[in-house]
């Protein structure tokens, strides 16, 4: 019987916009193209990964200190 404990490791993927990417989102696309891309890649390479559980995503897609807004 094997008493090895399961080590599960807790991560965050966080995406963002490039400035030379230029695909910024508008009011009628949810999110750049980007954006999505990047998140297929991570989560297709996490796919296989049984020690490790994504427990937040982060998106940065174009916002600045310059743009952003506070949401109350």
């Amino acid at each position: 019987m094997s008493n090895k404990i399961k080590k599960i490791y807790h991560a965050a993927i966080y995406v963002r916009l490039s400035k030379e990417d230029g695909d910024v989102s508008s009011a009628a696309k949810a999110e750049s193209n980007s954006i999505s891309n990047q998140k297929n890649l991570i989560r297709d390479f996490l796919k296989d990964k049984e020690d490790i559980e994504v427990v937040s995503e982060r998106v940065d897609d174009g916002y600045s200190g310059s743009n952003f807004v506070e949401v109350r």
